[in-house]
């Protein structure tokens, strides 16, 4: 594909394929009145001077705010903050009603409980396309400790629940397993009985192992995205830890796609499976996922809503 025949939208979803951070950047207009966006556009730029940079829309209502205050902030959300995230992620008028904030050493809106935030006095504002590239001086910081909120292909993720999956494969036996999704259905194995395209864990990275085995088995390009469920199975005493994937297009060598209603009115291999099944069409119909952790009868689902 050249230059020429981009698609914007795949264009984009590709960019999405690299995990993020989640800020909201934050300063104040003219009129004294704070003003912040969502960014997951931010990266540190050098130790000596500090510097860091942000991206900025061209057609961001708050462009000329943004870009003619001199000073903004960055504030580096929590993995307990995706609310924040949505709320400044939408035109919402009163955003900072919904935030408890205070202003920083250098002026702009810190928020409480982010993992850190930097005060920064603009260096520069580049042109680049349809944004703009913002470099900040930083001028004070703080770092909280708390881990931050991560973003990739449209949903966020959060370090800590990420790692109880390595833990939990450490604890003994494990299988992986993957809910591979394609519009909305489902890939599933069998025809009388139904199963989740499983592998056992032997070591090495379970991520790369997972993708290795569901590419083999389908011969489809296959993409690993987040953590879906980690769960004892007092049956077969195994950890089985499951995620999220999506499949190139195609016909799979083995399995088939179904919606997630038409597969629920089929047996199951266990009834493990056909709650996950359940809750994958109950979740992927609000857009709203989460990770389970419990065994296979009883457990807790950890929300991870997908962006606004």
């Amino acid at each position: 594909m050249n230059e020429a025949s981009f698609d914007a939208r795949a264009l984009r979803d590709a960019f999405g394929a690299f995990p993020t951070g989640v800020t909201v950047v934050t300063t104040h207009d003219p009129s004294g009145q704070p003003i912040g966006f969502t960014a997951n556009s931010f990266t540190s730029v050098s130790l000596d001077p500090p510097l860091l940079l942000i991206c900025l829309a061209k057609t961001s209502r708050n462009f000329a705010a943004m870009t003619g205050s001199g000073r903004f902030a960055v504030n580096i959300l929590s993995e307990t903050q995706k609310d924040v995230s949505n709320t400044f992620a939408r035109p919402v008028e009163d955003r900072f009603a919904a935030v408890e904030w205070k202003r920083g050493p250098e002026g702009s809106p810190i928020f409480a409980d982010v993992a850190a935030w930097f005060d920064c006095a603009t260096e520069q504002v580049l042109d680049a396309g349809d944004h703009v590239i913002m470099t900040g001086r930083v001028k004070a910081f703080a770092n909280s400790g708390l881990n931050g909120l991560g973003y990739a292909r449209g949903s966020y993720f959060t370090p800590a629940l990420a790692g109880k999956a390595v833990s939990a494969a450490a604890e003994g036996e494990a299988q992986l397993s993957a809910v591979i999704e394609r519009d909305g259905s489902v890939l599933l194995l069998g025809d009388d009985v139904l199963s989740l395209p499983t592998c056992a864990m032997e070591g090495g990275e379970p991520t790369q192992m997972l993708r290795d085995y569901l590419e083999t088995l389908t011969g489809l390009s296959v993409s690993i995205g987040f953590l879906y469920s980690v769960y004892e199975s007092r049956a077969d005493n195994r950890q089985h830890i499951v995620y999220r994937a999506t499949a190139a297009t195609g016909e799979p060598a083995a399995g088939r796609f179904l919606p997630p209603g038409e597969a629920l009115k089929h047996t199951f291999d266990a009834a493990a499976t056909a709650d996950i099944v359940r809750r994958f069409d109950l979740e992927n119909s609000i857009g709203n996922f989460g990770v389970y952790f419990g065994n296979e009868t009883a457990g807790k689902v950890h929300p991870v809503s997908r962006k606004a």
